[in-house]
């Protein structure tokens, strides 16, 4: 079982959108997916139109009796693919899941009951490097970055890429950055700002090689598939959103192999 983990610290860089669609191409391709809904905006479990009675994953970061575990929270997107949903009060729970001693392990501890039923975990997180994405983080082989080559998107970047290490040395040590990769973002737009940033970071020796060669371009119907609760992949199959996520996908297995 693969467990890979989106992250950015900064919102708004296609974060949700890329972990969904990378999901439900890997499903696409034959594979047992979990996807875990950890980010508490909770917008690909309101994308993939879970129902909002099923259990969210922030009764399984409370203690006492009775508390749900991972396993049991898993809910069935499509025969390839189950989704761990999340929920807005999550963002009051995971205050009180960072106090415990050992909330860095939970994902890697509660992943293990079903490392038999799933060939890959996505992991959607928050934007930022809160108790969840650390938790994340430590159970995952690999973190991939989406990025808006711009200021913002490049302090959030960093700012990750430092937090990377800090788990990789202390709780994770098969934890790496997987690649970084351009969104809302094609080398034929006519933003040279932009294009000033992703030159500089693809100069950059320690970042190079992590700069990945699939970009996202902006797509309207990469939205439309999310306002109706459907894959790119069925939405639009033949949409720029698509066939960037389907090239994206290839990238990452070969990266991950």
């Amino acid at each position: 079982m693969r467990i890979l983990t989106f992250a950015n610290n900064k919102g708004g860089v296609g974060k949700t959108t890329s972990a969904l669609s990378v999901a439900h191409r890997l499903a696409e391709l034959g594979n047992q997916v979990l996807f875990i809904d950890a980010d508490p905006q909770a917008n690909a479990s309101t994308a993939s139109g879970l129902p909002a009675e099923h259990p969210h994953l922030g009764l399984a970061l409370t203690e006492g009796e009775g508390v749900p575990t991972l396993a049991s929270l898993c809910y069935p997107l499509s025969p390839g693919l189950s989704m761990v949903r999340s929920a807005r009060i999550m963002a009051q729970q995971e205050k009180g899941f960072g106090n415990s001693p050992d909330y860095q392990f939970f994902f890697r501890h509660q992943l293990e009951d079903v490392r038999s039923r799933f060939n890959y975990v996505i992991i959607d997180t928050a934007p930022n490097l809160g108790p969840l994405t650390v938790s994340a983080l430590v159970a995952s082989e690999a973190v991939f970055i989406p990025l808006q080559p711009n200021l913002f998107g490049s302090e959030g970047m960093t700012a990750l890429i430092e937090m990377v290490a800090r788990l990789k040395r202390n709780f994770n040590p098969q934890l790496r950055v997987g690649g970084i990769f351009f969104t809302k973002y094609s080398p034929t737009y006519r933003k040279a700002l932009h294009h000033q940033y992703a030159r500089d970071l693809q100069a950059d020796p320690a970042l190079s090689a992590l700069i990945m060669r699939q970009s996202i371009r902006e797509n309207v119907s990469l939205d439309e598939a999310q306002s109706m609760q459907r894959p790119i992949y069925d939405w639009a199959p033949n949409s720029n959103g698509a066939a960037d996520y389907r090239s994206l996908t290839d990238e990452i297995l070969t990266r991950i192999s």
